[in-house]
């Protein structure tokens, strides 16, 4: 009994359980014999960050954020770290899941609370043709609904692949222009419909498309608002989605590198003109997929 004491003391005592803050603070004692960091200390909402653990001896770890499990890698130096996605409208803090497993079979959980900022997103305003301010006829709003479940089977599914990506390894799919950032509320004729859950890429039809990172063709099809699409599954819970495209150059299966050609742009599926519509996806969160750019474990 004195031992559970022990123990319960030492996983619920309030005196900085785990050592908590952005990658450059400097290491404190903790109670867990573990120190966990992340980077940025407040992460923005609809973005990736990076959690780092530092253990003597390193633990097996596991864990989870916002609904989403966690995928540990080790360290060049003895850490392990993990990328984690903030939904886009998330609010106040979010809570840090975290189980650490040593040798010996000793176990230790901790959570901790992860304070969010808001993004600097913006309303766009946009006047199309009144059918695509329009819902859908029930007979299209299945088939977008089917689609888009389809699409998300490969996000939840990217959680059972290993991960082939490396941080500094991210390539912009399109050198072109921005032409319409994530998380931009959309404004139709005058009426709220949607938020943009992707990053458009300005680019002339037949323009190349390219593989953000190295991962494996996962859907390759024809939907209805996404027009021509590919879908890859970078593994360790990351997958990306090119849309709209005139034509793809790879196959379901397919392994690819970053930066090898995959697409071609194009004006396919409900949209104004043409241009690449690219999704970048932990889990089933969506995310800006310039954050990819800033993971730096």
């Amino acid at each position: 009994m004195a031992d559970l004491a022990r123990n319960l003391a030492r996983l619920f005592n309030g005196c900085a359980m785990l050592v908590l803050g952005c990658s450059t603070l400097a290491a404190q004692e903790s109670v867990l014999p573990v120190e966990v960091r992340w980077a940025p200390e407040r992460p923005v909402r609809g973005t990736l960050f990076v959690i780092r653990v530092a253990g003597e001896p390193p633990p097996v770890l596991a864990g989870q954020f916002s609904g989403e499990p966690l995928h540990f890698r080790a360290g060049e130096d003895g850490s392990a770290w993990t990328v984690a996605a903030v939904p886009v409208d998330a609010a106040g803090s979010l809570e840090l899941e975290l189980e650490a497993i040593w040798p010996d079979g000793h176990t230790e959980r901790a959570e901790r609370s992860v304070p969010v900022v808001p993004g600097s997103y913006v309303m766009e305003q946009l006047t199309v043709a009144p059918e695509f301010g329009a819902p859908l006829p029930p007979a299209l709003a299945l088939r977008t609904e089917e689609e888009s479940e389809r699409a998300q089977g490969v996000a939840r599914g990217a959680h059972d692949s290993s991960p082939l990506w490396k941080p500094g390894n991210f390539v912009q799919p399109r050198a072109g222009r921005i032409t319409s950032g994530f998380g931009n509320g959309r404004e139709f004729n005058g009426q709220v419909q949607s938020r943009h859950l992707g990053t458009d890429l300005d680019g002339a039809v037949g323009e190349p498309v390219l593989a953000a990172a190295d991962g494996v063709v996962a859907l390759v099809d024809e939907f209805y608002l996404g027009g021509n699409v590919i879908y890859l599954d970078h593994g360790g819970g990351l997958s990306t989605g090119y849309l709209h495209l005139s034509e793809a150059l790879v196959a379901t299966g397919d392994t690819v590198r970053a930066g090898q050609l995959i697409g071609s742009v194009g004006a396919t599926g409900r949209v104004t003109g043409p241009h690449l519509h690219w999704i970048v996806r932990y889990g089933s969160v969506t995310v800006d997929p310039m954050s990819v750019f800033g993971l730096e474990p």
